[in-house]
C-alpha cells in the first residue's frame, strides 16, 4: 500500500498460552473498497498460514491461521499482516475472547492480506536478480543486460546505458566499470548505485513536473528501500519514493508520484484525496491496479 501509516507501538512480552482454536463465523464477510475484490471461494483454496513465533491458532474463513499474539501499550485491537504471516496487538486489558471475535469479524480481510502477501512473495521471488555479468533486469519497464567491461573508465558515472541501437541487439546494454572476476555483491552494488541514481534523477523531474500541477511543495525528496511499500509521504512535506520504482514503466511512477505528493493535501485516502489525484491523473484507478500486480525486484 502506499498510504503513509506508521504504526508505533510499546510491545510487551506475548503472553504465554496454549495454542487455541477459533470457531468460523457462519457467513465470513467480504470487503470492500475501491477496487472490487472477489469472494473468498473464487480466488483461493482453504490453505494454512503459520507466522513463524506463532503462539495461537485460529480458523478464519475455512484456513487455519497460526498468528503473533502480543499484548501492547494500546487502545484498540490491531492487526498487521506482513511477510511472515498475521501479529495480532491488543490492550493488556482486553479478553482473549474479544481478540477471537474480532478475528472472526475480519476473518476475510486477514486471509485476503495473507493471500496477497504469499503472491508478492512468490513474484518477489520470480523476479529475483541474480547479479553477474550477462543477467537482464528491467529499466523503466524495458529489459537491459549487465556487462562488466574493466576498461570502462570511471568518467562516465559509473555506468554507459546503451540503446539497442547503439548496442546492436534487441536489448539495452549496461556496461560496468568491473573485472569479470567481481563478485556478485560488487556487481549488485554497482549496478544498484547506478539504478539510485537514475531513479533520484527521474523522480526529481517527476516531482518538479507535477507539483505545479496539484499546487504542491514538498520540503524533502527521499530514496526508500522499503521491502513493502512503493512510496510514503508525511506531514511535514518529505516525499519518500522506492528506488525500485525504476524497474517500472513511466506509467507506474508517475502515479506513484502523483499520489504521494496528493498526500500533501489530504494526508489520507478519503474521496477528496482521489478527487486531487484524478485531477492529474483520470486513469489513476487503472495505474493502481496495474501496480498492485507487481512484486517488488528481489536481490540474490
Amino acid at each position: 500500500m502506499l498510504a503513509p501509516v506508521q504504526l508505533m507501538l510499546d510491545l510487551f512480552d506475548p503472553v504465554a498460552e496454549a495454542p487455541v482454536r477459533v470457531k468460523p463465523p457462519a457467513k465470513p464477510k467480504q470487503v470492500t473498497g475501491d477496487i472490487p475484490i472477489a469472494p473468498l471461494s473464487q480466488v483461493l483454496e482453504p490453505f494454512a498460514w503459520h507466522h513463524p513465533r506463532t503462539n495461537r491458532i485460529a480458523l478464519l474463513a475455512g484456513c487455519e491461521v497460526g498468528y503473533e499474539f502480543k499484548r501492547a501499550k494500546r487502545k484498540t485491537i490491531g492487526l498487521v499482516v506482513g511477510s511472515d504471516g498475521l501479529s495480532v496487538r491488543a490492550p493488556k486489558w482486553t479478553p482473549v475472547r474479544e481478540v477471537e471475535a474480532f478475528l472472526d469479524e475480519k476473518a476475510a480481510w486477514v486471509v485476503l492480506k495473507l493471500t496477497e502477501a504469499r503472491e508478492r512473495a512468490s513474484q518477489m521471488e520470480q523476479r529475483r536478480i541474480v547479479w553477474a555479468d550477462g543477467c537482464v533486469f528491467d529499466f523503466l519497464g524495458k529489459p537491459v543486460q549487465l556487462r562488466l567491461d574493466p576498461g570502462l573508465v570511471k568518467a562516465r558515472a559509473g555506468g554507459q546505458l546503451l540503446a539497442p541501437d547503439d548496442a546492436g541487439d534487441n536489448v539495452s546494454v549496461l556496461w560496468l566499470g568491473l573485472a569479470h572476476t567481481a563478485s556478485q555483491d560488487q556487481v549488485r552494488d554497482a549496478a544498484q548505485a547506478w539504478l539510485m541514481r537514475q531513479a533520484m534523477s527521474i523522480f526529481q523531474e517527476r516531482v518538479a513536473h507535477f507539483e505545479p500541477l496539484l499546487g504542491v511543495q514538498h520540503s524533502r525528496l527521499k530514496l526508500s528501500s522499503a521491502s513493502t511499500r512503493w512510496g510514503t509521504a508525511s506531514a511535514d512535506g518529505t516525499i519518500r519514493l522506492n528506488w525500485r520504482l525504476v524497474h517500472l514503466s513511466m506509467d507506474m511512477i508517475d502515479y506513484v508520484v502523483v499520489h504521494e505528493l496528493s498526500h500533501l493535501r489530504h494526508m489520507d485516502h478519503s474521496p477528496q484525496f482521489w478527487s486531487v489525484v484524478a485531477s492529474v491523473m483520470p486513469d489513476h484507478q487503472q495505474r493502481r491496479m496495474a501496480l498492485r500486480a507487481r512484486a517488488l525486484a528481489g536481490d540474490a
